[in-house]
């Protein structure tokens, strides 16, 4: 069974994307992807962005349709992956747009090798692993001074944040969903 989602702005508003049934993919809810966008709305244009766990893959699409330049989603599930590919080819969006890769971030994210202006985390509440992603994304070197990174848990931000010293620019609460941007420390060479 599929289900869909709706694109809120930008060149895509109002078109629908499908995506699978499956254990942990819950949308990013409107309003809340509205308050991010709005977060993002001086930053969106012209970036590179990087979805995590893509899911329904609304928050890259929504990316793309508001003027990122290049999105790459990490989708674990094949057959969601496979319905990612399927939205993209509705949005006649090309692999100069979008990069799809059908893989978990702790084997995806040590595969790149430059840094990403936007980053998008969201991964199934249940698995625990908004550290490892976070982790990865300063080990291999995959944001720059200005990287915003987007987070969403189920539980407070300051616990996931805090250990990488994490500076929390905005944050809101939408229902049980805990979302904000923040930026990490600047590399030291």
């Amino acid at each position: 069974m599929t289900n869909h989602v709706r694109i809120i702005g930008g060149q895509f508003k109002r078109r629908s994307i499908n995506f699978v049934n499956a254990d942990g993919l819950r949308p990013t809810p409107d309003r809340l992807r509205e308050t991010l966008f709005n977060w993002l709305m001086a930053d969106i244009y012209d970036a590179k962005v990087l979805d995590v766990c893509a899911g329904s893959g609304v928050l890259g699409f929504e990316a793309l349709s508001r003027g990122a330049s290049w999105v790459v989603m990490v989708e674990p599930n094949p057959a969601q992956a496979r319905t990612l590919k399927h939205n993209a080819d509705i949005l006649k969006l090309t692999s100069s747009h979008l990069s799809i890769i059908n893989d978990t971030a702790q084997h995806a994210l040590p595969t790149f090798s430059t840094p990403f202006d936007i980053v998008f985390i969201d991964p199934p509440y249940l698995l625990d692993i908004w550290h490892d992603i976070i982790s990865d994304i300063i080990e291999h070197g995959l944001y720059h001074a200005n990287t915003l990174c987007y987070i969403e848990s189920d539980t407070a931000l300051d616990g996931i944040l805090t250990p990488f010293s994490a500076n929390l620019v905005k944050s809101a609460k939408v229902g049980q969903v805990h979302a904000g941007l923040f930026t990490l420390p600047t590399q030291v060479a």
